[in-house]
């Protein structure tokens, strides 16, 4: 059985259909930004939007739109948002969803900068 060494800032401990993938920045001490950040209430926005909440500047690089039929009076955007420099590892799923911070916020705590992605 082979022995398998993490590198400095490398956290190797989880395995997608038998292989395994390393999440970046497990231990580092730069903070990741990448996180869940659940909006209630449309404030407008679409994949790739700028949006500012809490001071930062974030990409929105997925956004799932729950709420719509059944549920609460206002729909819900359940949004993956990082800094612009974390797009590729969102796109190569260089990160594990499960561990991603959430947080909950109104859609008037958010200000919208750039609706959607550029075409």
């Amino acid at each position: 059985m082979a022995q398998f060494q993490a590198k400095s800032n490398i956290c190797p401990f989880a395995t997608v259909r038998g292989r395994w993938f390393e999440a970046h920045k497990c231990n580092s001490s730069e903070e990741p930004s990448m996180q869940k950040l659940i909006i209630r209430g449309d404030p407008g926005i679409r994949k790739g939007a700028v949006i500012e909440y809490d001071g930062e500047e974030f990409v929105c690089f997925g956004i799932n739109r729950n709420g719509d039929w059944h549920g609460p009076d206002r729909p819900q955007l359940w949004c993956t948002v990082g800094k612009p420099d974390e797009e590729e590892d969102y796109e190569t799923r260089n990160y594990i969803p499960n561990f991603l911070d959430v947080e909950a916020v109104d859609a008037e705590a958010i200000t919208v900068i750039q609706a959607k992605a550029e075409a």
